[in-house]
């Protein structure tokens, strides 16, 4: 088990933790640190043992305040889930009557008639 040196407060500690655990022990510790270097500023010097206890309380009202947000996002997204689908949408696309085009296709046939009595075909025109 390793034998892992922290600072917390300016004040180092030998703490032991599992293997691989190190790098988790460093970032706990460096929250604990902030915590207590804001602590340091407000108060100045207090003894380790009440510098400790609050800059845990305080780390501690943190964690207990993301833990209700996540509980609240959690819920609505549950409400989410929960909530029926929405109705689907109409959507109405305008089609053209086979009527239309029809007569359409036989103006177009008669345009191309009277183009080729104007050029006939194969004129170069």
């Amino acid at each position: 088990m390793p034998e892992v040196t922290i600072e917390i407060g300016g004040r180092p500690f030998e703490v032991a933790c599992q293997d691989g655990e190190e790098s988790y022990l460093h970032a706990a510790a460096k929250m604990l640190d902030e915590e207590a270097a804001v602590l340091s500023a407000q108060v100045g010097r207090v003894p380790e043992a009440r510098m400790l206890l609050m800059a845990g309380l305080m780390l501690a009202d943190k964690t207990a305040g993301l833990q209700d947000r996540l509980a609240a996002a959690e819920a609505e997204l549950e409400a989410l889930r929960a909530a029926p689908a929405p109705e689907p949408e109409r959507v109405e696309v305008p089609v053209v009557p086979d009527t239309v085009v029809d007569t359409l296709s036989e103006i177009a046939a008669r345009a191309e008639a009277l183009a080729d009595t104007v050029d006939p075909p194969g004129t170069g025109g």
